[in-house]
C-alpha cells in the first residue's frame, strides 16, 4: 500500500494543486428512512456478545436536541455532544440480552419543541458467531482489483454527481469500469482454478478527483461504491461465493480516509483526524506542500529506545494530502470503526478481514479492534499488511508472540513480505554458499519466531508491486517453481489476478497502473478472453493449467494445510522440501538446473519413502522413490503419497 500512496501523492500533486473541500459531492447517505440526515451504524443487530452500541448521528444542530427511546431491552446510557460541530450527536446504548429484533422510533426533541423522528432496526443475526469461520492454511486466495478484473454492468461505469465519472482504459490511473456483477459472473472461473477465498480491493465508496479505482481513500465507510454497484448486489457476491465454497475477504482501512469523506466537511471533535489543526488552517488550499506527512518509520512500534518524536511521524502523520490520517485515540472515532468492521461482518457473512496499513494506526487500538472482532466471532480469520522484510516485525503483530513489550495484537495473520522475496531471491540469484536456493531454506529457518507460520500469509504478488512473472524476469519456469513454492509452504496462500496468464508489467516496472491491468475477457469486445480461452498463447494456457492442477491438489491435501514440515539444505541448485501429514507425503522439488542431475535420494532417508510409489500432481507420472532419482530438466515437481 505504501508504493500506492506515494504514487497517488505524486498524481495528485500533478492534477490538483489546490483542492477544495466546497467541490466535495453533498449528498449524504439516509438510513432506514426518517427526519435525520445520518445515523451510523444504520442498524444494528441483537445477541452479541457485548451489549453496547454507539449511535453517530448527523443533522444540522442535533446537539440542540435530546434523544429518547421507548423498546423494551434497548437503554439510552449516555449521550455526548461533539466538541466542535453543533450537527453531532453521539448515542450509547446498552441492548440487553432478551431484546426483540424490530424497528422502533428515536425520538429527538429542542428546546423549541420541534421533534425529529428516527427509525433505527434491530436484526435477528442470520447465523451463531461460531458459524463465521475465517481463512486460514487450507485455503489459496484470489486477490483482485474489481475495477480491472470484469465489467458486467457498463451502465454503472459513470455516476451523475461523484467526482470522478470519466472511464479510460487506455489510462491505467483512470476508472476502467470493473464492477461487483464482473465478479460475481466469474466465481466459477475462480473456483475451477482452485481457489477457496476471494479478496477484492476495497469497494466502497471512493469519491475522490482522480485514482478512485483502487478504493483506498474511502469517502463513506457505509456505503458500496455505485461505480461497483449496490449492496444488494455486494451480499448477491458473498453469498454466491459461499454457496461455491468461497469465503469472501473484505479489503478494510483504518489508518485514513479519503479527503472528500463527508465529515471532512464538519469535522466533531477537535482530534477526530490526527494533524487536524495543521488541515483547518489551510483546508482552503490544501495540498502536498501543506501535509505533513507520515515518516514511514514503522520499527517505532517495537523500537525500545524509539523517541514520541518518532512513534507521533509514523502514526500521526498523514500518508499524502488526499488521505486525512484517522485518530483513533479519539474513543468515539475508535469505536465507530470497530462497529463498522462488524457491522460487514454481519452484513455480509463475510469469511475474513484484511487491514491495510497495518502498522501506522495507533497500535493500542489496532489491539482493541481486533479483541472486539475476535471476541465475536472466535472462529474469523484477520490478516494485517505489515510491508516489511523483517520476520521480527513480521511476527510481532501476530497474536501469541512474545514480545518484549508485553504487546497482543489478537491478530491472527501478517503478510510475509519476507518470504515473498526470499523465493524471488531464490529463483533469480546464481547458486552459492549464501546466494540461491538457501535464501528459502534460511527464510524458512525463521519460523521459530512466529507464534504460528502456518498462520501467515504469503504471495508472489499484489496489487503494490511488480507482478511475479516480470520479477523473475519473464521465466516460465522459474515462476512455476516460485508459484508452487508458495503453494507448499507452511502458510496461507495468496495470488493475484492473472497471474495464472503470466500477466506482466515488464513495459513499465512498478507502475500500478500497468500491474492493475484489465483481466482479458472481462470486457464485452476483448480479443482475448483468458475466462474462456479466446485466443490466449499456449504458454498462458500452459500456466492456467499449472495453477489448477495445483490449487485443485492444495485444496485437498492435509498435509500441506496441517501437516508437518521438513526441508533439506539446497545442494546443486537443487531444494527438497516435505509435508506430512499420517500418511500422506508431499514433496516438493526445485531445480535450477538447466540439463538433468541425478540425485542420490539417501541423503532422504528418514523420510521414510524409500519403495513407495508417488505421484506426479502435474504429469500424473508414478514415480518409485529408489536409491537415485533424475531430473531432467529445470522446473518444479510436487510429487504425493496419495
Amino acid at each position: 500500500m505504501l508504493l500506492l500512496l506515494l504514487l497517488i501523492s505524486f498524481t495528485c500533486k500533478a492534477s490538483e494543486p489546490n483542492l477544495q473541500l466546497e467541490n466535495a459531492q453533498t449528498k449524504d447517505a439516509i438510513s432506514n428512512g426518517g427526519d435525520v440526515d445520518r445515523i451510523e451504524p444504520p442498524n444494528w443487530w441483537i445477541d452479541f456478545e457485548t451489549d453496547a452500541l454507539q449511535l453517530l448521528v448527523h443533522h444540522p444542530d442535533i446537539g440542540d436536541y435530546s434523544p429518547s427511546i421507548s423498546y423494551e431491552g434497548v437503554e439510552i446510557v449516555k449521550v455526548t455532544k461533539a466538541g466542535q460541530s453543533p450537527n453531532y450527536l453521539f448515542i450509547d446504548l446498552i441492548i440487553s440480552k432478551n431484546t426483540s429484533s424490530g424497528t422502533f422510533p428515536i425520538t429527538f426533541k429542542n428546546a423549541d419543541g420541534q421533534v425529529l423522528i428516527q427509525d433505527y432496526e434491530l436484526k435477528s443475526r442470520q447465523k451463531p458467531a461460531g458459524a463465521y469461520v475465517g481463512f486460514n492454511s487450507s485455503d489459496a486466495i484470489y486477490m483482485l482489483t474489481p475495477d480491472r478484473f470484469a465489467n458486467a454492468n457498463p451502465e454503472n461505469d459513470r455516476i451523475a454527481g461523484m467526482n470522478e465519472t470519466k472511464v479510460d482504459r487506455a489510462n491505467g490511473y483512470a476508472r476502467h469500469g470493473g464492477d461487483i456483477q464482473g465478479i460475481t459472473q466469474h466465481l466459477d472461473y475462480i473456483s475451477n482454478l482452485g481457489f477457496t477465498a476471494i479478496w477484492p480491493s476495497p469497494l466502497l465508496t471512493n469519491d475522490m478527483k482522480s485514482a478512485s479505482y483502487h478504493g483506498y481513500a474511502m469517502t463513506d465507510f457505509y456505503q458500496v461504491d455505485p461505480r461497483f454497484g449496490t449492496l444488494s448486489e455486494y451480499r448477491q457476491l458473498a453469498t454466491q461465493a459461499q454457496n461455491k465454497g468461497i469465503k469472501l475477504i473484505m479489503d478494510q482501512v483504518a489508518n485514513h480516509c479519503g479527503l472528500y469523506h463527508w465529515w471532512m466537511r464538519d469535522l466533531p471533535f477537535k482530534d477526530w483526524v490526527n494533524l487536524q489543526e495543521n488541515f483547518e488552517k489551510h483546508r482552503e488550499h490544501w495540498d502536498n506542500a501543506h501535509t505533513i506527512n507520515a515518516s514511514h518509520r514503522r520499527t517505532t512500534n517495537q523500537d525500545l529506545y524509539a523517541s514520541q518524536y518518532d512513534k507521533d511521524g509514523n502514526s500521526e502523520g498523514w500518508f499524502v494530502s488526499t488521505m486525512p490520517d484517522l485518530n483513533q485515540r479519539n474513543p468515539f472515532m475508535a469505536t465507530y470503526l470497530i462497529q463498522n468492521s462488524i457491522w460487514w461482518i454481519e452484513t455480509l457473512g463475510l469469511g475474513g478481514i484484511r487491514q491495510d496499513t497495518y502498522p501506522y494506526p495507533d497500535k493500542q487500538f489496532m489491539s482493541d479492534w481486533a479483541a472486539a472482532i475476535m471476541t465475536e466471532y472466535p472462529n474469523f480469520s484477520i490478516v494485517g499488511e505489515e510491508w516489511s522484510l523483517n520476520p521480527l516485525l513480521i511476527g510481532y503483530w501476530q497474536q501469541g508472540a512474545e514480545n518484549a513489550d508485553g504487546y497482543q495484537s489478537h491478530l491472527r495473520s501478517t503478510m510475509d513480505f519476507a518470504m515473498q522475496l526470499n523465493v524471488v531471491e531464490a529463483l533469480n540469484e546464481t547458486e552459492s554458499w549464501d546466494k540461491g536456493l538457501v535464501k528459502i531454506y534460511e527464510g524458512l529457518a525463521n519460523d521459530f519466531h512466529y507464534a504460528s507460520p502456518k498462520d501467515i500469509m504469503v504471495f508472489g504478488d499484489n496489487h503494490d508491486m511488480s507482478r511475479i512473472f516480470t520479477q523473475l524476469d519473464g521465466d516460465v519456469a522459474n515462476t512455476k517453481m516460485a508459484i508452487a513454492t508458495y503453494a507448499v509452504l507452511p502458510r496461507i496462500f495468496q495470488m493475484y489476478y492473472g497471474t495464472e496468464i503470466l500477466m506482466d508489467d515488464f513495459e513499465n516496472p512498478g507502475d500500478h497502473g500497468l500491474i492493475r491491468t484489465d483481466f482479458p475477457g472481462g470486457w464485452d469486445g476483448d480479443a482475448k478472453n483468458a475466462f474462456s480461452g479466446k485466443n490466449i498463447s499456449a504458454e498462458e494456457k500452459d500456466m492456467q493449467r499449472f495453477v489448477s492442477e495445483l490449487l485443485n491438489f492444495r485444496k485437498n491435501s492435509k498435509a500441506i494445510h496441517e501437516g508437518e514440515t521438513m526441508h533439506f539444505a539446497p545442494f546443486d541448485g537443487v531444494y527438497f522440501l516435505f509435508r506430512i501429514q499420517g500418511d500422506e507425503t508431499v514433496v516438493l522439488i526445485l531445480n535450477k538446473n538447466e540439463k538433468p542431475i541425478s540425485i542420490d535420494l539417501n541423503r532422504f532417508s528418514e523420510m521414510g519413502l524409500n519403495g513407495k510409489t508417488l505421484r506426479n500432481i502435474f504429469s500424473e507420472d508414478q514415480v518409485i522413490w529408489k536409491k537415485e532419482m533424475t531430473i531432467e530438466k529445470k522446473g518444479v515437481q510436487v510429487l504425493t503419497t496419495n
